[in-house]
């Protein structure tokens, strides 16, 4: 179902809120809410950026010597920590923009999880028809965290999508580089990944390189303060199908998790997830 039959979405924007230094706040955030959103809750939209941080995915938190890579890593100033939702590798700044559509679905027995990162993709590609270019879909060749739905403008990736399924909800993650250097953080993955595959490039982690890559603000023309112009792009195309009556009911239905609640979450996420790091 495209995205623009969704109902109303609440809006959650966090891309001022650096309160929290550990970037699983925002992964704990997104899974109580959307927990509570296959109790009755509301439908979300997750705005938020972390100023330093690298992400990992499962896959990449065994890799041979993983754990030497993250210490390489946070030698040089990056938290690092292991997500969640499905996906690889990602440097998280000020210039990438993450968005989380959380949504209850109408049938748990639904395992069409395609329709979600449509939903994802409509959004973006919403958001960004001001600026006069096209965004595709599809897997571009030696990006970072690769998938089907990598959001490309011109060739160059600027958006990957990943999605973590609950049994009456799911969160679909999308992280933006909406400004600075694609190249940049590229070749800071590629780093990540010779350090931690000891040069070894048949371990089938992803094979980056610089050249893939880019930002809005190189390729779509957002700017210096990319990272805001889209996420204001953003929260007009979700205000575009809001009306007051459906925020007022939405909202009623909204229970925010205690900061007890988020700290047992990013301590249990935590655990499970970076067990073999």
């Amino acid at each position: 179902m495209p995205f623009k039959e969704e109902p109303a979405i609440l809006l959650l924007d966090r891309m001022n809120d650096f309160r929290h230094s550990n970037p699983l706040y925002a992964f704990a955030l997104d899974e109580l809410l959307c927990r509570s959103a296959g109790k009755g809750g509301p439908a979300i939209c997750h705005l938020w950026r972390h100023p330093h941080a690298f992400v990992l995915g499962q896959k990449d938190s065994r890799m041979p010597r993983a754990k030497e890579a993250r210490q390489w890593l946070e030698e040089g100033g990056w938290m690092t920590v292991v997500r969640n939702s499905g996906g690889a590798a990602v440097p998280l700044d000020a210039g990438v923009v993450n968005v989380s559509l959380i949504l209850p679905k109408k049938n748990a027995l639904d395992l069409r999880f395609h329709n979600d990162f449509e939903r994802m993709y409509d959004l973006i590609a919403e958001a960004l028809q001001s600026s006069g270019r096209l965004v595709e879909k599809g897997e571009i060749a030696g990006a970072y965290c690769p998938g089907d739905f990598d959001l490309s403008i011109e060739g160059y990736k600027f958006c990957g999508i990943a999605q973590r399924r609950q049994t009456h909800a799911s969160i679909i993650q999308a992280f933006v580089v909406a400004e600075g250097s694609g190249r940049t953080r590229a070749e800071l993955v590629r780093a990540f990944y010779d350090v931690a595959s000891c040069g070894d490039d048949s371990l089938g982690h992803p094979i980056v390189f610089g050249d893939s890559t880019a930002s809005l603000e190189e390729i779509a023309g957002l700017g210096p303060q990319g990272a805001l112009v889209f996420a204001a792009a953003i929260k007009s195309a979700i205000q575009s199908r809001q009306t007051p009556a459906g925020v007022e009911e939405a909202a009623a239905r909204l229970i925010m998790p205690t900061e007890e609640e988020l700290d047992t979450m990013v301590s249990s996420l935590k655990n499970r997830y970076a067990a073999d790091c």
